[in-house]
Order: structure tokens, then sequence, then C-alpha cells
């Protein structure tokens, strides 16, 4: 043994089975939500089962080339000279609710409109629905139907767009027990909590997809809540999503194939 050679010693091939599996399942993840960073890549991974830290996570990203999201630009805050901010914080669940609408349109160049509310305490979607025209009457019944299911908010909070603004929408929160809340005008960062949202959704879906029908828009729309609620990791929730099901999924090891449900995913039917 002691006069073996330095050169005869070799260290044992390490089986790197594991890191092809882990490497494919990223760059899926990427293929597929080409928006996420490695964080919430990392945080995706976690959740299929993978025990790793997230150091391996950006080793492997950058190795792969895969892309990293540009960052957002910094925008004004509405701070006064005591220190306070001018708008209301949300405190719980149900404390505050934001909603707006975002704009699309189908193959044929026909216009469609989306109203969305969230919760900004726990950043849930409440409701996604497409129409093609949205009048105060219309904003009404999403309401009245959302009430009933969850209960009424404190406050909600708009811009003074004419479907929010209408005396109609004003009286019949007012009479529920819900206070208005208006940015002002030309000042969208005020609402921020729902025109990050809508950032979200244009960047992740709506800008990736071409819709043929608006039925279609509202299964689309309708899994990419589900699984906004549900899977998505969201930075300020401690890579947390809003609303978690009770048993997450698993994926197996190598799995690949985390995007689709199989009932959405024939060839084609989204594209």
């Amino acid at each position: 043994m002691l006069g073996q050679h330095r050169s005869t010693q070799r260290k044992h091939p390490q089986d790197d089975a594991d890191e092809r599996l882990l490497t494919a399942d990223i760059v899926e993840l990427a293929r597929s939500y080409g928006r996420y960073g490695y964080r919430r890549i990392h945080a995706l991974v976690a959740q299929a089962g993978w025990d790793i830290s997230l150091s391996v996570v950006e080793r492997i990203w950058r190795r792969e080339g895969l892309k990293v999201p540009k960052k957002q630009p910094k925008r004004r805050r509405l701070w006064l000279n005591d220190g306070s901010c001018i708008r209301l914080r949300p405190e719980r669940p149900g404390h505050v609710w934001s909603y707006d609408f975002v704009e699309d349109i189908t193959w044929n160049g026909r216009k469609y409109r989306m109203l969305n509310i969230v919760d900004e305490f726990s950043r849930e979607c409440l409701a996604m629905v497409p129409q093609r025209h949205f009048r105060s009457d219309d904003v009404l019944a999403v309401l009245a139907e959302l009430f009933i299911e969850r209960g009424p908010p404190e406050h909600i909070r708009s811009d003074n767009g004419p479907e929010f603004a209408a005396n109609a929408v004003k009286d019949w929160l007012g009479r529920v027990g819900v206070k208005t809340l208006f940015i002002e005008p030309g000042s969208p960062w005020e609402n921020g909590y729902i025109e990050s949202f809508n950032a979200r959704l244009r960047d992740e879906l709506l800008n990736g997809e071409i819709f043929y029908t608006l039925d279609e828009v509202h299964v689309v729309t309708g899994w990419w809540r589900d699984h906004y609620n549900k899977l998505r990791p969201h930075s300020a929730l401690g890579y947390r999503p809003p609303a978690p099901e009770a048993i997450m999924p698993s994926w197996p090891l190598g799995s690949a194939a985390l995007r689709l449900p199989a009932s959405l995913a024939s060839d084609g039917a989204l594209n």
C-alpha cells in the first residue's frame, strides 16, 4: 500500500442520473413558464419532490443558458412628509379587494375585456370574467355572485372607469357596506396589486396564446387562475401560492410534464 503510486489513485465515478432528471424538469418548467426566474422555478421543483438548495437550481439555470426575466422598473410611491403612505394597506383577507379590466383580442381582431378581482392581502385571484363588452350592470352581477360566495369585503379599490364609478355601482356597494377607494386619475401605481396581477397575466398567458373563441378564453384563463391560486409560487408570500391546495400534487422524479392537465394538453388545442 505504501509503495502504490499516486497516479493509480482514482475516485469512484458518481452517477449523475439524478442531476440529468433534475435538469430535464428545470428546462421543462422554464419552457412552460418562460417568465419565471430560477427562484420561482426552485419553489416549483421543491413542490415536485426535489430536496435541493437554491444554489443548485441557479447553477443548472445558468449552465443551460436559461432566460432571466428583466427587472421591474422602479416607480414612485405615495409617501407623505411624516413617512406614512396615503394608500390603505390590507391587513387581513377580505379587508381590501381591488378590481380592474384587461383588454385583449381574439384571432379575428375582435376585442374582449376581462374583469379581474384580487384580494390584496392574500394575493388570491377571486374572479376572472371575460366578456366582449362590460357595463355597470355586468360588474354588479359579478360582484353580487362573489359576495354571496365569499362575503363582501370592507373596501374595494379601483380606478375611475365608468363601469366602477357609475352611481349604480357606488350606491349598491354602499348599501351592502363596502367602502369604495378610487385612485387618482392617471396614477395606476396606486392600484399596484391588481396592476401587478394584470402584468403577470399578460406576460405569462395572454402574450403567448392565440384565442379563437371567447369560450376558449374562458377555459384557458380558468385553468391559469386555478394554477395561479394553487400552484404558482408568489415571491411576496415566501414563494408559496396564494391559496394552496390541502394536498399538493406530487410529480415523479424526472417527470418533465408539469404544465397543462391532460384534458387541456391535446395537440394544438390551445395554440
